[in-house]
């Protein structure tokens, strides 16, 4: 501030509302230079500081100065030019152009040239009072350039006279595009919301319906939000997801900007923004000589056309007053510190503002009694002021941010009189980590932003060079931590290669790995399992379509070559599951479904529609080979018996209902026909492996475990049953029978049902042949060659011949007796 506005801490004679503005000696190199976005107004400066030997340029974001910084090192070089904002401070000793935040800007250099940026923050109630005191006290030996919105001309006229006056014309039109669905918004587009969890639902929700989007918030540090804006500059991402930090002359290539909220929380309420607001923000969109558009989404509610076409016109209500706070301040003590903090404002078209948060911890600090201690005399009274400046990153209690203060003024005005090594080491190795979800990296972000803010006050750390390097390092790494989090979370990296390649107008190129992974451009879009093509469901979203295309015609020559390797395999490379699946080399390609008879399913092969019908009738055709020679060979004996012509009358009928059982017939319902049959027709059954059982009508080679799994899927398909029973375990005499399944399952099995368990059929005729020659009548104990072959207690043996029709009676020894008619 200028000796002469330090002056103007005491209100002037006649009162506030009475009193002009007082002029500065260098009020002459004003020029406001004022206008709606995209008009080339912070180029305009640039361009302007450029031309003069030394400049100063404020901006209202660290963000903002971060960018504007790097845009004129590119012209002039990294020597000659000077970061400075309150966590980073990048001063080359031969520095002739300063970049700042508006409250880091050096006003007493001397410089030729002084800009402030977003002017129009005079009025904001949290920050205004500092972008008033530039207006009032900044100026350039030889030019000064305020640049903001039209709504700030009267104020500046007011407050300097002899200010000249630019208007500038929008490049390009901006205009209304009314409501329309996040699902239907077009590419390049913003969507605008104003709380974090918010802008996190969009952009998850973009990321599923249009492939990703970049995420932009104040709280993000320049790298990460430069790697964010970067991505969707370069086309990787088609929409940004963002707060009203983007409405901070941040040149993004935007077609249109969509409000998904028209009202915020501003530190104390939630209000609507005003028509200007909404317009400082909407202006991002169209940018140079591109017309934009702006519209709502989400559940913001149409705007109003009033509002419409202030904003498409930008022809707002002036703004009525400037935030002001006495920057002339009393270091006495603290408490004549806070009256000079407390002062009205001096002149008409200022009013104090609120009370923010440098002055609330200074309130609570200097009630501190160790704080009132030491905090005596103008030195330490400015040294708590200075503690109180520290912004609280971190959005804690306000109490719990005052303790930090505290602390740090405690060891300010300690022995050492600068924060212990020790102290600040713990604090930063603390946060120094990159795992964590996106909300543990943005509070760690937030933390090191403190110490970062007090490592850029040169005399508050014994090396205070190192500590800012260390910290600016812990920054970078949560930095790319946090935006490899945002991309990962937000942003689906397939359909983002995608849109570079369609957007540059290229051939994308499709690969088939070994393992039948799909590739496009190097990312998994899907894998050839069998002669299908299953898409990622992750790439399944908006761009689905596009990427099945890329990857056609590698898919369908790799389908055409599986199908020809296929058909050339033998028929040990396929084999059937146990609901009829085809397997080929171990993925099913098929399914067995009902034929003309048991012995005759028809295999359908599950084919993609890439593949070609010829290709797709030799698959069907080799698998119809594979399934008739498997049952041809594993029901050899069966078959042959069928087409005996030797066996005749009685016989083929038997022969004819067995072959419908599958090699399996119960001897029950066909008794009478079986002791019809000529011994001559019996014999010939017989050389065909047919046992005449005592219960059972079987073939024993059929009993095996391949022909009773096979037995037992052709059976459930001739049924049209959906779920097929599994097979016993091989090799098993008996098991304990399943509930829930047909009765015909355990002859289809080759067991027969026995009260809670099923025997094998041929050790039931085994023990049935060990019955015979025994009088029955009169009971017989169980021996241990019955035990023996059934692998049974003597209490199961028991439970089983009851479920074969005997009784047991109890004695010494129990025996089984015929269960009475």
């Amino acid at each position: 501030m200028s000796t002469l506005f330090q002056g103007l801490a005491a209100p002037l004679p006649g009162g506030p509302a009475s009193q002009p503005a007082p002029r500065h000696p260098r009020d002459r190199t004003v020029t406001a230079v004022l206008g709606p976005t995209n008009t080339g107004k912070t180029t305009y400066a640039i361009e302007r500081m450029l031309g003069h030997k030394t400049g100063v340029m404020g901006f209202p974001l660290r963000l903002l100065a971060r960018e504007v910084y790097d845009r004129i090192v590119e012209l002039r070089g990294p020597s000659v030019v000077a970061l400075v904002t309150g966590e980073e401070k990048i001063v080359p000793a031969a520095a002739k152009y300063f970049v700042c935040t508006v409250e880091s800007m050096p006003i007493e250099t001397g410089a030729s040239f002084v800009a402030v940026d977003e002017i129009q923050l005079c009025a904001d109630p949290e920050r205004g009072h500092v972008f008033t005191d530039r207006l009032l006290g900044a100026r350039g030996m030889h030019e000064t350039l305020f640049l903001g919105a039209m709504t700030m001309q009267a104020s500046i006229k007011a407050m300097i006279p002899e200010a000249q006056f630019v208007f500038r014309e929008r490049y390009s039109v901006l205009s209304y595009a009314g409501p329309k669905k996040i699902s239907r918004l077009p590419g390049r587009s913003a969507v605008v919301a104003f709380s974090t969890d918010q802008v996190y639902a969009i952009a998850e929700l973009l990321r599923r319906q249009k492939g990703g989007a970049a995420v932009v918030m104040g709280a993000l540090s320049p790298r990460t939000r430069n790697a964010q804006v970067k991505m969707f500059q370069e086309g990787d991402v088609e929409y940004l997801v963002a707060t009203d930090a983007i409405g901070m002359g941040l040149n993004l290539d935007l077609k249109s900007v969509w409000f998904a909220g028209s009202s915020k929380f501003d530190g104390r309420r939630h209000r609507r923004l005003e028509p200007q607001e909404l317009a400082q923000i909407a202006g991002r969109a169209g940018r140079y000589t591109n017309d934009g558009s702006f519209g709502v989404t989400a559940d913001c509610r149409p705007l109003d056309p009033e509002m419409v076409e202030a904003i498409e016109e930008h022809r707002f209500r002036p703004v009525p007053v400037l935030q002001w706070r006495n920057s002339a301040l009393n270091y006495a003590n603290p408490d004549a510190l806070l009256a000079s903090l407390d002062m009205s404002a001096p002149i008409m078209g200022l009013q104090r503002t609120r009370e923010s948060e440098d002055v609330a911890a200074l309130r609570m600090l200097s009630r501190d009694p160790d704080v009132q201690r030491v905090a005596r005399g103008a030195n330490a009274t400015r040294l708590l002021w200075d503690v109180c400046q520290i912004p609280d990153f971190r959005k804690t209690m306000m109490t719990e941010h005052v303790d930090l203060l505290a602390n740090i003024y405690g060891f300010l005005t300690g022995g050492a009189r600068v924060i212990p090594e020790d102290w600040i080491r713990k604090q930063v190795e603390r946060i120094d980590r990159t795992d964590g979800d996106i909300d543990v990296l943005s509070k760690r972000l937030a933390f090191i932003r403190t110490w970062t803010y007090a490592a850029n006050r040169s005399e508050w750390l014994q090396d205070a060079a190192r500590w800012r390097e260390k910290t600016r390092k812990v920054e970078d790494r949560l930095s790319d931590a946090l935006h490899a989090r945002l991309t990962q979370r937000f942003v689906d990296r397939r359909t983002s290669v995608l849109m570079r390649r369609l957007k540059q107008k290229e051939d994308l190129v499709a690969t088939v790995e070994k393992d039948g992974g799909v590739t496009v451009e190097g990312e998994h879009v899907g894998r050839i399992e069998g002669l299908r093509f299953q898409p990622d469901k992750e790439a399944e979203g908006v761009h689905g379509k596009t990427l099945r295309a890329a990857s056609t015609g590698p898919v369908a020559a790799e389908l055409t070559q599986r199908v020809e390797k296929m058909y050339a395999a033998a028929d040990g490379a396929f084999d059937f599951t146990e609901q009829g699946g085809i397997v080929w080399d171990n993925v099913v390609i098929g399914k067995l479904e009902k034929g003309a008879d048991a012995l005759s399913p028809v295999a359908r092969v599950f084919a993609d529609e890439l593949l070609e019908s010829t290709s797709l009738e030799r698959a069907q055709r080799r698998c119809q080979q594979w399934i008739d020679r498997k049952i041809a060979a594993l029901f050899e004996p069966l078959i042959a018996l069928r087409d005996d012509e030797t066996v005749s009358g009685i016989g083929k009928g038997v022969a004819f209902q067995l072959v419908e059982g599958l090699g399996v017939l119960p001897r029950g319902p066909v008794a009478q026909d079986v002791k019809s049959i000529e011994q001559e027709t019996r014999a010939v059954m017989r050389k065909h492996g047919l046992r005449f059982g005592q219960y059972t009508l079987f073939i024993p080679v059929l009993l095996k475990p391949a022909p009773t799994r096979l037995r037992i899927v052709l059976w459930g398909l001739s049924q049209g049953m959906e779920d097929i029973p599994a097979p016993p375990p091989p090799g098993v005499v008996t098991f304990a029978a399943p509930e829930g399944v047909p009765a015909a399952y355990f002859p289809m099995a080759g067991y027969r049902k026995a009260g809670t368990r099923a025997l094998r059929l041929d050790m039931l005729e085994r023990l049935a042949d060990m019955i015979r020659p025994l009088d029955a009548r009169k009971g017989f104990e169980a021996s241990a060659d019955m035990l023996s072959i059934t692998g049974l207690t003597l209490e199961q043996f028991g439970e089983l011949m009851t479920g074969l029709g005997y009784r047991g009676e109890k004695g010494e020894r129990p025996k089984v007796k015929p269960a009475p008619k």
